[in-house]
């Protein structure tokens, strides 16, 4: 069956709202928490961050760890570490671990200008951060984590926080929750496509098979027997996984709608497997 060429395109029309309100709040911040799909450590991340955030001192926490492989992730964790010289966490919504050294390690990194602030003769107060990223990428889950309590608005959908809201954590640390930043074009393909693939862009942007056939392609690629394996399948498409659970519509057709929604929820949900999609630069398959 010929497969549907895959075009990701969106219209972020709130985008460039967003990244003004951010410029515009980065005066009140003493330092940044930047949020990454820890299965996209390169593609989840904003293109312009540095020159979003300037020499604002941040945090990288890499969110949805528990989806990934972990000798995989600690290799990225000292790529980013070294790219950046910013510290990164590994991080999920469910695991409670990781509070305190997130809690800390953002506080130290905003006690310099609250020591110049009381250097001026001004009292101490919290320490004031500004959390960003992606659509999707868990801003909101990991903000709510740190509360242990539900009082931002969040969901599975992308992009559904769209106002800036001011959030204590505790009397030393109060963050600024911030819509998610998309790039403003889609030139590269490959990475939109891996932004689909966990969400992180729209629904209306994209149809269903042509990304699970994208989806089932690169895991091909890079873990074929394990995905082989999980939909007991010789080979890796979209009707085989159809036919082997029985999912036929009418007229006697592999139901490819409904087996592309599965596929895609079966990946994000980390029921599959644990992977990391993007690749190391000098990787000899690199497809960046």
């Amino acid at each position: 069956m010929k497969k549907d060429k895959l075009h990701i395109h969106w219209y972020p029309g709130h985008i460039a709202k967003a990244e003004k309100q951010l410029k515009q709040q980065l005066s009140l911040v003493d330092a940044v928490i930047e949020v990454v799909d820890a299965r996209l450590p390169l593609s989840s991340t904003y293109d312009n961050i540095t020159g979003l955030l300037g020499d604002k001192p941040r945090l990288i926490l890499l969110n949805k760890a528990d989806l990934t492989d972990k000798k995989e992730l600690q290799k990225w964790i000292n790529i980013l570490e070294e790219k950046t010289s910013f510290p990164v966490i590994p991080t999920d919504a469910k695991n409670s671990k990781d509070l305190n050294t997130i809690v800390k390690k953002a506080v130290e990194l905003s006690e310099p200008r609250i020591q110049a602030i009381m250097a001026k003769g001004l009292l101490r107060r919290p320490a004031r951060v500004m959390v960003v990223g992606m659509p999707n990428v868990g801003k909101s889950s990991i903000i709510n984590k740190l509360t242990r309590s539900s009082k931002t608005k969040i969901g599975a959908k992308a992009g559904v926080t769209r106002q800036q809201q001011w959030v204590r954590i505790n009397p030393q640390l109060e963050l600024l929750d911030t819509p998610g930043i998309i790039p403003m074009k889609q030139e590269d393909q490959i990475r939109a496509k891996k932004l689909a693939f966990v969400n992180a862009v729209s629904e209306n942007a994209y149809s269903n098979i042509p990304v699970a056939n994208e989806l089932l392609a690169l895991l091909e690629k890079r873990y074929p027997e394990q995905v082989k394996t999980y939909y007991k399948v010789e080979n890796l498409t979209i009707e085989d996984i159809a036919l082997a659970r029985n999912w036929i519509a009418s007229g006697g057709y592999p139901d490819l709608e409904r087996t592309a929604i599965y596929i895609l929820r079966d990946f994000r949900e980390g029921k599959i497997g644990k992977f990391i999609l993007d690749e190391f630069v000098g990787d000899e398959n690199n497809e960046t």
